[in-house]
């Protein structure tokens, strides 16, 4: 809808996708996208060719549409329903704050909705300025730099580009600190007891990657070691993680379902698991760490186990966007 007075400025906030189903079909077709994207795999194009398409879009799509059949909601993907739950609620908090309306889209980097749609909406808005909010609080080229390579192939047809302005991390950001140590204290407040350990599982890349220059390692252990501080935590109630490594080469370590089968082993009694770097719950929370690795601590022995939710829609997690926009969009 078109309007005489333009918006000051428009927002996209990106996340990293979904399958439209949850069916072998439509998980193949998401898998073809993300999974041949050489920021996220970067083996020669060739063989990784061969391999995706010989073995593993053959074999891995029923499988994964299992796991997602088991976190599926009536409104969808949890990703992605979730994810227009903060669109929106951004939007609320944004109109409230600077007494106009101002446009927030939400597209994903792999699938629907993609960048294309989004450029229709906001052209259709009359915004020409547009603040790009990755949803990843930690930096990686697998990830805020692949939604950054997807905006610009979707602009490469545009002959009236937006002017741009990019966030590229907030793993620091006291807004966000404060909101992760409130959603631990709410949780553990809501089921009545404190862990033994609290375990902050983030997303894995290659260790290789890390060797070439990218600071998400960095960016996950300070954003750890906040967390831990504002939540007032000893060295020994916290311990950092990584989960959902794929394939055979090594990733970032300590590997989180390998922990938690030791802590079971040592019969340890009071296990949470945060993931600080999922902005909104997915396959990755609900199934891999709520579900699978609940069972290998618990299988282990282990007593007591919690998955601390993602920060979601919260009105904390609304106030970090909201102060991340504002910062970011000063003299728009």
């Amino acid at each position: 809808m078109s309007t005489s007075t333009p918006p000051p400025f428009a927002v996209l906030l990106v996340n990293l996708g979904t399958p439209d189903e949850p069916t072998p079909a439509a998980v193949r077709k998401y898998l073809a996208e993300f999974l041949w994207d050489q920021r996220v795999v970067d083996v020669s194009r060739p063989l990784w060719w061969l391999i995706l398409n010989g073995i593993i879009l053959r074999f891995r799509p029923r499988r994964v549409a299992e796991n997602y059949k088991s976190v599926w909601t009536d409104q969808g993907s949890p990703l992605l329903a979730i994810g227009r739950q903060q669109q929106q609620a951004l939007k609320e908090r944004l109109q409230q704050c600077m007494g106009e309306e101002i446009p927030v889209f939400l597209g994903m980097t792999y699938g629907s909705p993609s960048m294309e749609e989004i450029g229709r909406e906001m052209r259709a808005s009359g915004a020409e300025r547009l603040l790009v909010l990755p949803l990843y609080p930690q930096y990686s080229a697998t990830t805020t730099a692949a939604v950054f390579d997807r905006l610009a192939k979707s602009l490469k047809s545009c002959p009236h580009l937006p002017e741009l302005r990019f966030v590229r991390d907030y793993h620091q950001h006291p807004a966000y600190i404060r909101a992760l140590a409130a959603s631990v204290r709410e949780a553990w407040k809501k089921q009545g007891w404190e862990p033994e350990k609290l375990l902050m599982s983030f997303h894995g890349i290659p260790q290789r990657y890390t060797e070439q220059g990218d600071p998400y390692a960095r960016h996950c252990q300070t954003t750890a070691l906040l967390l831990a501080r504002e939540l007032g935590l000893g060295e020994d109630q916290w311990m950092l993680t990584y989960q959902s490594r794929f394939g055979r080469e090594p990733w970032l370590q300590p590997y989180t379902d390998y922990t938690l089968a030791e802590l079971g082993k040592k019969e340890t009694r009071g296990v949470s698991v945060i993931c600080p770097g999922f902005s909104a719950d997915c396959l990755e929370t609900l199934e891999e760490i709520e579900e699978e690795n609940r069972e290998i601590y618990e299988q282990a022995g282990g007593k007591d186990f919690s998955y601390i939710p993602a920060l979601n829609a919260s009105p904390d997690h609304i106030q970090l966007l909201y102060e991340l926009v504002n910062q970011h969009t000063q003299g728009w």
